[in-house]
């Protein structure tokens, strides 16, 4: 009889957790089809967003005196760490003032802020970059978390590598990229195990992207299983004191 009762006990985990769906444990889902969204070097392009943190490096003509910095060095850094772009887009620079940046490549912020300062220096340069880029992947890799972006651009290979690879429970051959454009959210798919079906823009990666790992329908199962059963565990180690103080009183 106890053999029964086992036996049932783990038909109904089975069925129970077997009831589970995607839903209740991966994330992404969605009922439409996913096109692979072609990725070129100019979408890969950042543009700078408000809150994001610049560094801009001034260098001037070194015979010319100006009130920029006190400092006798060629590059004058504004600031060290970075200039926040606030939410309107805008940052504030000596000399010339508020600047709008929000919108433009770190180039063409550049460019912009040169012209400006042209009205007050004779052979101005600016340099321009965007501090925290970064990259996001999650799910079944063994470091999940933001990556941070020291260029333009990381191929998929490589964030996975930053993420100490893959787990024995990722899908390797639906991996899922979201991305923020001008247009809205963007998803497209990538399988990592079919070389053939690859191509180079697709394992691009641009600033911002989420990149996740899906679990396989085994890990899937373990946790709803373990969910199922953690109420039974837990009840098993409340009673287990009154059990035993029963058994010794008998």
């Amino acid at each position: 009889m106890k053999r029964k009762g086992i036996a049932l006990l783990c038909t109904i985990i089975l069925g129970l957790s077997g009831c589970s769906t995607n839903e209740d444990y991966k994330l992404l889902q969605t009922e439409h089809s996913v096109e692979s969204q072609k990725i070129t070097d100019r979408s890969i392009e950042y543009r700078i967003l408000p809150q994001d943190r610049l560094e801009v490096m001034l260098y001037k003509d070194p015979n010319q005196e100006t009130t920029v910095s006190t400092s006798s060095e060629m590059g004058q850094r504004m600031n060290t760490k970075g200039i926040l772009v606030d939410t309107a887009g805008n940052i504030r620079l000596p000399l010339i003032g508020k600047v709008k940046v929000a919108g433009l490549t770190q180039t063409q912020a550049a460019d912009k802020i040169t012209r400006l300062y042209k009205k007050y220096l004779n052979t101005p340069s600016v340099y321009v970059e965007v501090l925290n880029k970064r990259i996001f992947i999650l799910g079944e890799v063994n470091k999940p978390g933001p990556v941070a972006l020291d260029k333009e651009k990381m191929t998929l290979f490589e964030a996975i590598a930053h993420a100490g690879d893959l787990t024995d429970s990722a899908v390797r051959n639906n991996v899922i990229i979201l991305s923020s454009t001008r247009h809205g959210l963007e998803m497209r798919r990538v399988d990592l195990t079919k070389f053939d079906k690859m191509n180079y823009a697709s394992l691009m990666l641009r600033p911002n992207d989420i990149v996740y790992i899906q679990p396989d329908d085994w890990k899937e199962f373990k946790v709803a299983s373990s969910n199922f059963t953690s109420p039974f565990e837990t009840i098993t180690k409340i009673a287990a004191p009154f059990v035993t103080l029963k058994y010794l009183n008998d």
